[in-house]
């Protein structure tokens, strides 16, 4: 059985491809599978993927007809995921030259279903580590709770059985990722971690920098997660947090909304206020903590009409106060 199986979903990604593809074939660890899906690029990114393939039998190519986009595509190939274990490379990014030997070593410890990567966050002119807490592994639920607050972040390998039983989240183009990272998180005895760096490439033009509709997204893809929990019959304990976590982040694009709303045309600003009217209602106010709901822009409201009074209250003060959005 092969031990690594990396996915790699590209999208008319030719001016970095290479780099990606290199950092893999490079690797010590030598017994991989690279699976490339090119979810329907115009660029030269087809061409590349195929002229690697020429050079070495790892690297195996998917071509989609259409654009589905990264969940769609990662499914895809996880669909002949050979592979021990699963991790993703996006086709811009890049891994260190020991970091997937140094993710399966993990493995050997009793328990670990998962295998966090260091992140190294690659601007044009620095880098910056994303920090991590100290700890050699956390339980699975623990992991879950960290991910939500954002101190353990989504790039890691797992066991391919877990992957394949939650495969990615199709819901939505962006933010539905975040859903089975936390759905693997959860079904993991124990998560791990390693020194193996994953190079994330940063773009000041990724659609989660820029003023856009797909903002709204971010709800659709909390309540999917909602409801893969339901389906879990998971605690009352985790239940609850979860839905504080949506809470919060519909407060959050409350806010993009306050802020950027004029930006956006018409149909698209009176869509995104329906998604936030649609979500206030589904929330589930017996599940929200008290001490959340007692601060003035989280107060959930009976009516809607109140709620967005109280919004526009808040966010005019955090403005007047000088907070930055």
């Amino acid at each position: 059985m092969t031990k690594v199986t990396v996915l790699v979903a590209v999208y008319n990604a030719s001016a970095f491809l290479s780099d990606c593809l290199d950092s893999l074939l490079n690797q010590t660890l030598r017994d991989i599978q690279v699976i490339c899906i090119d979810d329907c690029s115009t660029d030269r990114s087809l061409e590349i993927l195929q002229d690697y393939a020429q050079r070495d039998n790892r690297i195996e190519v998917i071509r989609l007809n259409e654009n589905h986009g990264q969940a769609y595509a990662r499914n895809e190939g996880l669909k002949m995921a050979k592979g021990q274990y699963v991790c993703f490379l996006d086709a811009d990014d890049w891994f260190d030259k020991d970091s997937l030997e140094l993710a399966v070593k993990e493995f050997d410890k009793e328990g670990i279903d998962a295998v966090l990567f260091d992140v190294s966050m690659d601007y044009h002119d620095h880098s910056e580590i994303y920090p991590l807490p100290a700890f050699e592994y956390i339980d699975g639920q623990e992991a879950f709770r960290m991910s939500l607050t954002w101190q353990i972040h989504g790039v890691y390998m797992v066991r391919t059985a877990i992957h394949q039983q939650f495969p990615y989240d199709t819901t939505c183009r962006l933010f539905s990722d975040d859903n089975t990272t936390r759905l693997h998180f959860l079904n993991a005895q124990r998560v791990g971690r390693c020194k193996g760096i994953y190079h994330y490439r940063q773009h000041e033009s990724s659609m989660t920098h820029q003023v856009s509709v797909r903002r709204f997204d971010y709800l659709k893809a909390n309540e999917s997660m909602k409801s893969m929990l339901l389906e879990q019959k998971v605690s009352r304990d985790i239940l609850s947090l979860y839905e504080n976590h949506r809470w919060l982040n519909l407060v959050g694009v409350y806010m993009f909304y306050f802020v950027h709303g004029r930006e956006l045309k018409e149909d698209e600003r009176k869509w995104g206020l329906s998604e936030l009217h649609r979500t206030w209602q589904t929330i589930d106010r017996m599940l929200l903590d008290k001490k959340t709901v007692s601060k003035l822009g989280y107060m959930p409201m009976p009516l809607w009409g109140l709620f967005r009074m109280e919004e526009w209250l808040y966010f005019t003060l955090r403005g007047l106060l000088g907070k930055n959005y």
